[in-house]
């Protein structure tokens, strides 16, 4: 993989970032990305994680309650979504599921960030309608996104500089710095 930097583009008012996995890591992430003051938006498949959720941003304090806003379903949190991180497994059947889903169900523009080690993100984005408008990141070791240091994207193939650039800053919002990779492709 090559390294490249890429220009951090400013984020509009309102932008919305809609998370997909309620979990101990879509938590986490959840509070890094309102305590960074973005909109979001969280989609569990299991109804109880986001109870747990809720349950948890009631009993804290800080900005968490007036950023954060859940969903029961795919479609209606990415609806208005400009950015949208899946947290579904790293298995490739997984990811190419939900990456189709996502691209039927989000605006054109909203870009798809997707955390993988395992998967090709070069391979995926030529499955979508919106190939330059996909991204991956590595994941922490411990799927814990709060204590995330450097945040690695990976561009794949066709992934746009621009995409590269609200990649960007979306994790230097929230505090982490950013190293971008081009993910090597055999022809």
């Amino acid at each position: 993989m090559g390294e490249e930097l890429a220009a951090a583009a400013p984020l509009p008012a309102g932008f919305t970032i809609a998370i997909i996995a309620a979990g101990s890591a879509g938590t986490g992430l959840a509070y890094l990305c309102a305590a960074a003051g973005l909109n979001v938006i969280v989609e569990d498949l299991f109804p109880s994680n986001l109870r747990k959720l809720a349950d948890k941003i009631q009993a804290t304090s800080g900005p968490y309650r007036r950023y954060i806003s859940f969903s029961s379903s795919v479609e209606d949190a990415v609806r208005n979504a400009d950015f949208v991180i899946d947290l579904v497994p790293d298995e490739l059947e997984s990811k190419l599921e939900i990456l189709c889903m996502l691209d039927r169900m989000a605006p054109p523009k909203t870009i798809l960030c997707s955390p993988m080690r395992n998967t090709s993100i070069s391979d995926l984005q030529t499955c979508t309608y919106r190939a330059d408008r996909c991204i991956a990141i590595v994941p922490p070791e411990a799927k814990d996104w709060e204590g995330l240091g450097e945040a690695t994207l990976i561009a794949g193939k066709t992934t746009s500089e621009a995409t590269l650039a609200v990649a960007r800053s979306v994790w230097q919002r929230m505090g982490k710095p950013v190293r971008v990779v081009r993910e090597a492709v055999r022809d």
